[in-house]
């Protein structure tokens, strides 16, 4: 018997179809509940259980994944909830890490590392793209207040606290009263400091360590 159950909230049919399909071939997953956006979703829960975990489209009409998510937070704040779009950019993926996503996956995903993403959310309760290293995960799980612990200066905290929102480099200098040259210079400091590779790195550090209140 299968034993997790999966929501797909998407309005392309032929997609959710398929992804149906790849997730009924799975050992231990099932898709219980189909909606073509998040106001069908939620309409949905009314007469289904909450799935183990929700895989959310972000361009869908009536109630796009970034809504759907801000809900959930509401809501459901303990929801494992994975993104699954085209969509890559960065202000995309940011936002739905802040509203508290477990994952953010590309629907060109290969089928194996799907279901391994998946596994991940259910054991580990996260699942990060190889836009975020193995080192970022164990460092951002270490403890921060103890005396190996990873120590930030204030302006540094400043800088990722900027850094986690949707303000670009440039906003971040003006509302620093620095150079962008300067802020460049606090950007790769950080990602030395952290062993971090992107700005996603540095927003995923922050909601780890609670450096922003999610």
């Amino acid at each position: 018997m299968k034993k997790y159950s999966i929501a797909v909230v998407d309005d392309h049919s032929l997609f959710a179809k398929s992804l149906t399909s790849l997730i009924d071939s799975f050992n231990e997953y099932h898709v219980t509940l189909h909606a073509t956006n998040g106001q069908k979703f939620i309409e949905a829960l009314n007469e289904n259980d909450m799935p183990d975990i929700v895989l959310l489209d972000i361009n869908m009409p009536i109630m796009n994944g970034i809504e759907t998510m801000e809900w959930l937070k509401e809501n459901h704040p303990a929801q494992k909830a994975i993104a699954l779009s085209m969509d890559d950019s960065e202000e995309t993926i940011i936002k739905m890490l802040r509203l508290g996503a477990k994952g953010y996956l590309l629907k060109d995903i290969h089928p194996e590392i799907f279901e391994n993403a998946l596994n991940d959310v259910i054991e580990k309760g996260f699942y990060y793209s190889d836009r975020i290293t193995n080192k970022l995960l164990d460092t951002i799980d270490k403890k921060q207040n103890d005396d190996h612990g990873i120590q930030l200066k204030d302006r540094e905290i400043e800088f990722l606290k900027l850094a986690c929102t949707e303000m670009t480099y440039k906003e971040i200098a003006a509302e620093m009263f620095l150079s962008p040259k300067t802020i460049d210079g606090y950007r790769e400091s950080l990602f030395e400091k952290l062993d971090v590779r992107s700005r996603i790195g540095l927003v995923l550090y922050g909601i780890k360590n609670k450096y922003i209140e999610m």
